[in-house]
């Protein structure tokens, strides 16, 4: 089950300080950050490969995918989907102003696959909402069973509680992420999808 977590934020659409809302932004409540001892761990107790053999492979495979996508090409990575890197640069009308100092950002593009986005699809979500005094004011799940509780919430403050940094939509779409900022506010308002946000 995904996590996640709707913040009450002030949100302003334009310099006018009296177009400030308050909204609830929602974002993925990340748990950990897992490392490679752990992956490793855990397919050698699911395959019965030793961890020194996996790490061998883990390494080798790492090097050839960077070899390969460094040289231009899209690469799978077994399981998940394909990565390639990619620029933004800006346009210019004179080839003799063609130059290196053009391209503005390099991104990491992954793409997964259709098994990883059907997954995906089919997670059940667990929304939290969080009022703008930190405490939980509500619960939203799949299965349409919404949990409210009383005026006075349960007291919880979440103010410390994990990632509350920048929050960002949630998309399926095609599961492609093009890396570079990806956080970023959410567009609660359609004719304005640039609202600013205030602490």
């Amino acid at each position: 089950m995904i996590q996640i977590n709707a913040r009450q934020q002030k949100l302003k659409f334009s310099q006018d300080e009296h177009s400030a809302k308050w909204m609830y932004v929602m974002h993925v409540n990340q748990y950990s950050k897992l490392y490679e001892a752990k992956v490793l761990e855990e397919a050698a107790a699911h395959s019965g490969i030793g961890k020194g053999a996996l790490k061998g492979a883990w390494d080798a495979i790492g090097d050839v995918i960077a070899n390969w996508v460094t040289e231009g090409h899209s690469c799978p990575i077994p399981g998940l989907g394909t990565i390639r890197f990619s620029v933004q640069a800006k346009a210019v009308a004179d080839v003799n102003d063609v130059a290196k100092n053009l391209i503005t950002s390099r991104k990491v593009v992954f793409t997964p696959n259709t098994d990883i986005l059907s997954t995906l699809k089919a997670t059940k979500v667990q929304i939290t909402c969080i009022d703008k005094n930190g405490q939980i004011v509500k619960r939203v799940q799949d299965d349409a069973s919404n949990e409210n509780l009383d005026e006075t919430g349960d007291n919880t403050n979440t103010e410390n509680s994990g990632n509350t940094g920048n929050t960002g939509t949630i998309e399926t779409g095609d599961g492609t992420n093009t890396g570079g900022n990806t956080g970023g506010g959410t567009n609660p308002d359609p004719n304005d999808p640039n609202p600013e946000q205030d602490e």
